[in-house]
């Protein structure tokens, strides 16, 4: 860390490693930030647009605080923003926070949850007997945001793309999405109630979203 940054951000002024990366990403806003960058490289607004609580002053000042420690990388030209090596490598951390928010009450699904969100989210919520030996292809689309997920054994691997190429794709917001994910409700019903429309291979689309539960990996 130079000595500018760490003359701005020390906050804890210790050794230890876990209070060093909270003097480097500890900010509030910093690792959701890094979490709408997780899977493609996004403008101003958009990442705005995943961050409904946050001002524009706040969200410039993290994205410059994390592009001087090299977290996020800014490409002014096109002004787009993206995650470097080092910001790719807090994806197991945003995981294990959600590992560990499991177990904790309080939670509240009916607030916002960005695309990103979700997409991660089902990472960690994967249910690993019943997804073993499996090889099985989603496609999310949020309307400005879109995704493929692909299972292959116990392995998910989530990447953006616009429009998803695969057998069906689910269509709606980061909450309904939610809820056709982890809620009771089955998919036709859901559907039905103009919650999400799917394209392509229903059945294939309720045999994938079976594979996850909230707590359950």
């Amino acid at each position: 860390m130079t000595e500018q940054a760490k003359s701005k951000r020390v906050r804890y002024d210790e050794g230890c490693l876990a209070a060093h990366a909270l003097n480097l990403i500890g900010d509030r806003w910093a690792l959701l930030v890094v979490r709408e960058l997780m899977f493609t490289p996004k403008r101003f607004q958009m990442i705005r647009a995943g961050l409904p609580g946050i001002t524009a002053s706040v969200l410039t000042g993290r994205l410059t605080q994390l592009v001087e420690i090299g977290v996020v990388l800014h490409d002014t030209r096109l002004g787009v923003y993206s995650l470097s090596g080092q910001g790719r490598g807090l994806l197991p951390v945003l995981e294990s926070l959600c590992r560990w928010a499991l177990m904790m009450p309080g939670h509240d699904p009916s607030r916002f949850i960005s695309p990103s969100a979700l997409m991660i989210s089902m990472g960690v919520n994967l249910i690993q007997e019943r997804a073993a030996g499996r090889s099985l292809t989603a496609g999310f689309d949020f309307t400005d945001e879109a995704f493929e997920m692909r299972l292959d054994g116990a392995a998910l691997e989530t990447r953006f793309m616009i429009p998803p190429q695969t057998p069906f794709v689910i269509t709606g917001t980061g909450n309904t999405m939610a809820a056709a994910v982890y809620g009771a409700r089955p998919l036709p019903d859901l559907v039905a109630a103009n919650m999400v429309t799917v394209s392509g291979d229903m059945e294939a689309a309720q045999e994938f979203l079976a594979l996850f539960q909230l707590g359950k990996t």
